[in-house]
């Protein structure tokens, strides 16, 4: 595992990643986007541009859709409203993060501007999320990891999510 991000002069950074380092994080970027779902396709322009989806909506079952796109009331009725109006704007946002993350993530030095570091951010978080959930990791990771065998057919995620972790810490510091 190479160095993380660097600050750059410009107010962008940068980082070096070596070819299995990007096999791995497209991979991964890659599922976030199928996970996400095709964009907006509602046919009324106003609620395209307004960011509404359909009238009727269902809180997402699968437990990582549901930590991607979180109830944001308690009230169900509340929440599916809201669900409504935000959940497409915030897919469409997921996507467009992912996709800046397929485009710039080649091996070797990879530059970032501050817009496209903060998509790299975003859809670190993402990723994060998502394998987390899928891990069931706790705060205690670190200790899960040193404890765990690396025969232990988890331990390549463990150490995999450990290494976003160690990717998102470094580019929150380089970028502030």
């Amino acid at each position: 595992m190479g160095g993380g991000f660097k600050a750059e002069r410009d107010g962008g950074v940068s980082i070096r990643l070596d070819h299995g380092e990007v096999a791995i994080l497209r991979s991964l970027v890659a599922q976030i986007l199928d996970l996400v779902g095709p964009g907006s396709t509602g046919s009324d322009p106003l609620e395209r541009a307004l960011g509404i989806g359909a009238a009727e909506v269902t809180p997402p079952t699968d437990p990582v859709l549901a930590r991607l796109f979180p109830a944001a009331y308690a009230d169900e009725k509340e929440a599916l409203e809201f669900r409504r109006y935000t959940e497409p704007s915030l897919r469409d946002g997921k996507r467009a993060d992912a996709e800046v993350v397929l485009r710039t993530a080649v091996p070797g030095k990879i530059r970032l501007d501050a817009e496209q570091a903060k998509a790299w951010l975003r859809a670190l978080n993402d990723v994060r999320l998502a394998l987390g959930t899928r891990l069931d990791v706790t705060e205690e990771v670190h200790e899960q990891i040193e404890r765990m065998s690396e025969d232990d057919e988890r331990y390549a995620a463990f150490v995999t999510y450990d290494w976003l972790t160690y990717l998102q810490d470094s580019l929150v510091r380089a970028l502030w």
